[in-house]
């Protein structure tokens, strides 16, 4: 059984599809949050996921301990009096239930968009923390079997994304500007967010 950790830290895991602005608008948040004094915290899945797994074998199981490893990481920051901003798609609702049952102040920002949208986001991208045209190279290897060193299974494609119908929030991002977006996460944070 897991134990929520004490402390007057707090924390929002923003998540949806790779492609869906959550990246661009929790950025967006901590900086808001940090000009505010909040002792902002961010904490990035993709960035976190080559500390824990230095050499990924990019299986299902470290898939899942990478999870739990973030989610701890979140729940002990936010014990210490961190607000902390948690940025990962994890495609499993339980995985962000593991965060909600350590985290005493905690809510789950779903960024949402269509599957399509999020494709022709990511085909902007460019290489970086993750593989460049994720979606297009997910697919021809679902329709060729071609192997693309690096890649895992992507969420859309290869998974499901699973939505929580109890996310404390759910923005629309088909048509928002990352500055819109972020201002409704703030708006929420400030306003409705745990006596904030």
């Amino acid at each position: 059984m897991n134990k929520k950790l004490s402390g007057g830290g707090r924390a929002v895991w923003f998540t949806g599809l790779p492609g869906s602005g959550k990246s661009s608008i929790s950025r967006k948040v901590f900086q808001e949050l940090e000009n505010k004094g909040l002792n902002a915290v961010y904490l990035q899945m993709d960035e976190r996921r080559k500390v824990y797994f230095p050499q990924p074998a990019y299986t299902r199981e470290e898939r899942h301990e990478a999870y739990r490893l973030f989610a701890r990481e979140g729940a002990d920051l936010a014990a210490k009096g961190h607000f902390v901003i948690m940025d990962a798609t994890a495609p499993k609702k339980a995985m962000r239930d593991l965060a909600r049952s350590l985290i005493e102040h905690f809510a789950e920002i779903n960024v949402h968009c269509s599957l399509e949208t999020a494709m022709k986001r990511e085909e902007q991208r460019p290489e970086g923390l993750v593989m460049a045209d994720l979606y297009a190279k997910a697919l021809e290897r679902k329709n060729t079997g071609k192997h693309f060193p690096g890649l895992g299974q992507v969420i859309g494609v290869d998974i499901p994304f699973e939505k929580d119908p109890g996310a404390e929030l759910t923005i629309n991002n088909e048509h928002l500007s990352p500055d819109e977006a972020a201002g409704i996460a703030m708006n929420y944070i400030l306003n409705d967010f745990s006596g904030y």
